[in-house]
């Protein structure tokens, strides 16, 4: 018996943008400041649902650093 494909759940900004209510250009930087999982394709940037759920609850995670 075969494991079933957990694959995710991608989403264009736009999709995104209408589903959560926030701006199509506050996704947009924050897939070009590397703070959610994304995947370019061509001129489209495909977001990982998931883990752009996961961002909006934890928000930026700061390590800390001792010196």
């Amino acid at each position: 018996m075969s494991k079933p494909l957990n694959a995710p759940r991608m989403r264009t900004i736009d999709e995104v943008s209408k589903l959560t209510g926030l701006s199509y250009t506050f996704i947009r930087k924050l897939c070009l400041n590397g703070k959610i999982v994304h995947v370019k394709t061509g001129r489209k940037y495909l977001v990982n649902l998931d883990k752009f759920y996961e961002y909006l609850n934890t928000g930026d995670k700061q390590e800390n650093i001792s010196c």
